[in-house]
């Protein structure tokens, strides 16, 4: 019993994947996995951590090495009389040198400090941007989806009214027989049969192109045995209040952008303090009255102010400030223009849910002339092509409720996009 009960698992696993069954959210997660930009985002985290790590070194003793060798023209000589002797101090003319020089950060007027935060916007915005890139496969999956979809709704009523041809089809033949019908409206039955049975190839073909592309988004392949769930209906009602667009965002990390990159212009003219400590040899040292080859040091702290800064610092903001503005009215129109798309949206909505309102009075009314055209040419007081044109009104009716059901969820799923909700 266990071994029968693991098989019976295994082959309905098995089974699962080999036709599988997919729901709209999985399609969508599958693309943006497939698609070969997500790798992107490894790749800006990994650049950021570069990034950071170089900044913070900043604060790491700085060392240099330098040395020269040096010839000049005059040196420093001197006689200087002491006593009965004279004391005589000469400086070569060739001078050597080499330094050793250390320098060690104590505050930097914050420029490491927003470095960091400028770094962290700059991996924020390219992570943002793929978003955006990435949240467009939504949309080109739910126009693949949902196409699918119809086309599958489409076969189904093909097939349907496949049969009742063939009915209608078998009742003309038995009207021939009984003297009732004659060979042309037999023969405008089968007409409709061969015309039914090219609109099932063109659907065919139609089908598998739609799934082959959305096969090829997904990474995954579509057999003509994997199902696709039709979605329900939902209830509630988007606005643009509700906005969680990756656009918004991005808007928003630019803006982020712009305040530090602001900071770092006013950073630039603050004071600098740090420790130094050079140590070197060469000839002379420190004591230029001694002509030896000697060693030295000095040490000590160091401030720094170059207020060069202030000459294009106010210009440099004026020009932030301004990028600050575009971006904010880049953020103001992108949200009108959603905010008129979304009121469109819910409009449209609201047509087609009155539309399949009507559809079901349509389709009734419609069963209701055929079943009378029906007894009609029974008793041989209509013609079989009046039937067909009502055998057929009904098919586009129900064909028709089809179309604006699919059309009902692919306008919900496109405001879905467009408040990503």
């Amino acid at each position: 019993m266990k071994t029968s009960a693991v098989l019976f698992a295994i082959i309905t696993l098995s089974s699962m994947q080999a036709f599988g069954q997919f729901t709209i959210d999985q399609c969508q997660e599958k693309a943006r996995q497939n698609y070969p930009q997500i790798k992107q985002f490894g790749l800006i985290e990994k650049s950021l951590e570069f990034n950071l790590s170089n900044a913070g070194k900043a604060y790491l003793p700085q060392v240099s090495f330098t040395a020269k060798a040096t010839y000049q023209s005059d040196a420093i000589s001197l006689d200087v009389p002491i006593g009965l002797q004279t004391l005589s101090i000469h400086q070569s003319k060739d001078q050597y040198q080499a330094v050793l020089d250390v320098n060690q950060t104590l505050w930097d007027g914050g420029t490491t400090s927003i470095q960091k935060k400028v770094h962290r916007d700059n991996a924020s915005i390219e992570s943002q941007k793929l978003e955006v890139d990435l949240y467009a496969i939504k949309d080109r999956v739910n126009q693949l989806y949902f196409g699918c979809l119809l086309i599958d709704e489409q076969l189904l009523q093909n097939a349907v009214l496949n049969t009742e041809l063939q009915t209608n089809y078998d009742k003309v033949a038995s009207y021939m027989r009984n003297g009732v019908a004659n060979q042309a409206d037999l023969d405008a039955v089968r007409l409709e049969q061969l015309n039914n049975g090219q609109r099932r190839t063109e659907l065919l073909a139609a089908r598998k192109s739609y799934r082959e592309m959305l096969s090829a988004m997904m990474g995954v392949a579509l057999t003509d045995e994997s199902s696709l769930e039709k979605p329900s209906i939902p209830m509630e009602v988007f606005d643009e209040t509700m906005l969680k667009r990756p656009e918004v965002g991005l808007f928003d990390r630019q803006l982020s952008l712009i305040d530090h990159q602001t900071d770092m212009v006013k950073s630039g003219t603050q004071p600098k303090v740090g420790l130094f400590v050079q140590g070197g040899y060469g000839r002379p040292g420190l004591n230029m009255l001694q002509n030896d080859f000697s060693p030295f040091y000095i040490g000590g702290v160091r401030l720094s102010w170059n207020i060069s800064g202030f000459y294009t610092q106010k210009n440099n903001l004026n020009n932030l400030r301004i990028n600050k503005e575009m971006v904010s009215n880049q953020k103001e129109t992108f949200l009108f223009n959603n905010s008129l798309k979304i009121k469109q949206q819910n409009n449209e909505l609201d047509m087609m849910r009155q539309l399949l309102q009507d559809d079901e009075e349509i389709i009734r009314l419609h069963v209701n002339l055929k079943k009378a055209s029906e007894a009609k040419v029974e008793n041989g007081v209509q013609s079989v092509t009046d039937l067909l044109r009502e055998v057929n009104a009904e098919s586009m009716a129900i064909q028709q409720k089809s179309l604006h059901e699919m059309q009902l969820l692919l306008d919900i799923y496109n405001l879905k996009y467009s408040t990503n909700n």
